[in-house]
């Protein structure tokens, strides 16, 4: 992928991957255009710009008058464009990565309840005009729940990956590094009924003609497989139906939940780094507060001194 089409592919992973809203989006695009701008006319672009490159360029935003949360947005696009293009496999760096903001809180990711988790399971198996339709969707909604993938890894799945009813599922992320993450009960259950059904398709397909597909989730799109822009949409109208504020579920909210659910229930950050296929685990640092919130009630439940 050439510079030039970085930020049309990173502003649509945004909306499919993260649910960004059209404000959001225009901000982020408005944002890198005026960044690419300035690098042009310096004779630098996106996928050769450095560090003092993008120090440069904050240095002439406040020396326009710029007000700090305009320069702290600034740096936060060309950093998650940076991240993108990074984990993407397009640049072997991040050349924004360890540039100090001019200083905003983070803010803690969103994410849904147990029961709400359950209601849009039920929503998703529930979902559909046909029995195959119905059985993808509980499968796609039980295998993203259970594995915390992002979207491109769920979509994208070959058929291989799923075969022999697995307790592991394989998955190749980000930068084309795999990684395995066990399947609960409920995922392995709505995956073998998808196969069996997906297997009967290939057989109608084949007493056709027509080649089997490899991707677990098909489509007649050029891709081959079922977009992350259609399972947006998707996954919005069981939020509906399960009687959740749309507002509230992306796919990215789900891969949130499953981290929170696992941390809140024992599990090891540094597990959960791997199931989620951060590369660092400073970016799963950002479910601390779930670990500090389940240690303080550890404390007020068992320490002596905490008992009346």
């Amino acid at each position: 992928m050439s510079a030039t089409n970085w930020i049309g592919a990173f502003l649509e992973a945004q909306v499919a991957e993260r649910g960004a809203a059209d404000n959001t989006t225009a901000a982020y695009g408005r944002d890198l255009a005026d960044f690419t701008g300035w690098l042009a006319a310096r004779n630098r672009a996106l996928d050769n710009a450095h560090r003092r490159d993008v120090e440069d360029y904050l240095v002439h935003c406040e020396a326009q008058g710029l007000a700090l949360a305009t320069r702290a947005r600034r740096l936060s696009s060309i950093k998650q464009v940076y991240r993108f293009a990074f984990e993407e496999g397009l640049r072997d760096d991040n050349p924004a990565i360890q540039i100090p903001g001019p200083g905003k809180s983070k803010r803690l990711p969103k994410t849904l309840s147990l029961q709400e988790v359950d209601r849009l399971l039920a929503a998703g198996a529930a979902h559909g005009r046909t029995e195959d339709d119905r059985l993808r969707n509980a499968c796609l909604m039980q295998l993203l729940y259970a594995t915390g993938m992002r979207v491109t890894e769920l979509v994208t799945l070959p058929m291989s990956a799923a075969r022999g009813d697995p307790r592991m599922l394989l998955i190749r992320g980000k930068g084309g590094k795999e990684r395995m993450v066990p399947l609960s009960p409920p995922a392995r259950t709505a995956l073998s009924a998808w196969i069996a059904r997906r297997d009967a398709q290939d057989e109608l397909r084949r007493s056709d003609g027509k080649p089997s597909q490899t991707h677990l989730f098909p489509s007649r799109g050029k891709a081959g497989h079922l977009s992350r822009h259609s399972f947006y949409v998707l996954i919005k109208e069981f939020a509906v139906e399960a009687g959740v504020s749309p507002a509230k579920v992306t796919p990215h909210t789900l891969r949130h939940a499953f981290a929170t659910h696992l941390l809140q229930n024992g599990a090891d950050l540094r597990a959960i780094q791997t199931f989620l296929g951060h590369a660092d685990v400073a970016t799963t640092e950002i479910y601390t507060h779930v670990l500090e919130e389940r240690l303080k009630e550890l404390v007020l439940d068992h320490h002596p001194l905490a008992r009346d």
